[in-house]
């Protein structure tokens, strides 16, 4: 390569980037670039916000009010991580993303063009977070189980959100590799009579219920309609956050109640999900779980993880930490495009 080229290619490999976490609910977005005087793959974060999704019209709107703020930095790429399952060529910017969380389309190849970007890739959220795994333990926040060790084999980081995200990091001799899951889809499974009568409450509006129609902000609201109507009971509350807010006052018994079956069908699915991916750490990052911590502790979530039968004694030795996803997402993301060869193609 000629030096010029040379040059070319280190310049372009060191120019910031966009790395954005786009939920349901909010679009965490950062501008980030490689440190070069750091170890591999360390980054610096220039600039970072936090956005609303309902007050923009979609994702290009969100970029282009951030890339307004940073003073005429040049900017020619990003990544954005986001909930969904990603089809045909998505890692070039063309691909289609399936997604029923997002209040918008995320179409890439015209954000792509209307932002005049060289490279726009996506990646799955949950995918993303793994990637920050290195990060993990100094975001942790609350231990639930398990020895405090760093883990040392496949890590598992999952949680509910806007809808539910889980996805697996290993270790290999030649550097991690995360595995993307859609284990949100998966068939949802109960554990005690109550939980089996919300079960059939369920079922009898809808033919399937995945775990993201329990284990989410929509639904824990689910949990909340089915026990109202198991109880023959008034629906007071309208949202995530009232049901949660009338749960830690105390003042509410269907509101209590349906966080105590959310966070035992919590620990009885991360339980499952430790023994088929054979996990052993798993983090917690889902952005409901830090308001309810110490609910969460106290709650059943423990025991159900735990109760596996004979692989008791084994997810006993399996740390469970509640981490804050904050900017874990967009480090994430920012780590996935430099690993996947973005900014040096």
């Amino acid at each position: 390569m000629a030096r010029s080229q040379t040059a070319d290619a280190t310049n372009a490999a060191s120019r910031p980037f966009i790395a954005a976490d786009v939920g349901g609910t909010h679009v965490r977005i950062g501008l980030v670039r490689p440190d070069a005087g750091a170890p591999a793959q360390a980054l610096q974060v220039l600039g970072y916000r936090k956005y609303a999704c309902a007050d923009f019209a979609g994702l290009a709107e969100i970029i282009e009010d951030f890339l307004g703020t940073l003073d005429g930095a040049r900017v020619d790429a990003g990544a954005i991580a986001s909930a969904g399952y990603l089809l045909d060529d998505a890692d070039n910017g063309d691909g289609t993303l399936i997604t029923a969380n997002l209040p918008w389309p995320v179409p890439l190849r015209q954000i792509r063009e209307r932002l005049g970007f060289r490279e726009f890739r996506l990646v799955n959220d949950f995918e993303a977070v793994a990637h920050a795994a290195a990060q993990m333990d100094a975001s942790a926040v609350l231990r639930l189980t398990g020895p405090d060790a760093a883990p040392r084999g496949p890590t598992l980081v999952v949680g509910p959100g806007t809808g539910f995200g889980a996805a697996l990091w290993i270790p290999s001799a030649r550097g991690p590799v995360v595995l993307a899951t859609e284990a949100g889809h998966a068939a949802l499974t109960v554990g005690n009579d109550l939980e089996m009568a919300v079960l059939r409450h369920l079922l009898a509006q809808h033919p399937h219920v995945p775990v993201e129609q329990a284990l989410s902000g929509p639904g824990l609201m689910h949990l909340y309609g089915a026990l109202c109507a198991l109880h023959g009971a008034e629906r007071r509350h309208a949202s995530p956050g009232e049901i949660t807010a009338a749960a830690l006052s105390d003042g509410d018994a269907q509101a209590r109640e349906s966080l105590s079956v959310f966070c035992g069908l919590l620990g009885g699915t991360v339980g499952d999900m430790a023994l088929l991916y054979g996990a052993q750490a798993i983090y917690l990052a889902g952005g409901i779980l830090p308001q309810i911590r110490e609910f969460l502790l106290a709650s059943g979530f423990v025991e159900r993880f735990l109760n596996k039968g004979v692989m008791r004694e084994a997810l006993e030795r399996v740390p469970v930490k509640l981490v804050e996803h904050g900017q874990l997402g967009v480090i994430g993301a920012a780590h996935w495009f430099l690993a996947s060869g973005g900014r040096t193609r």
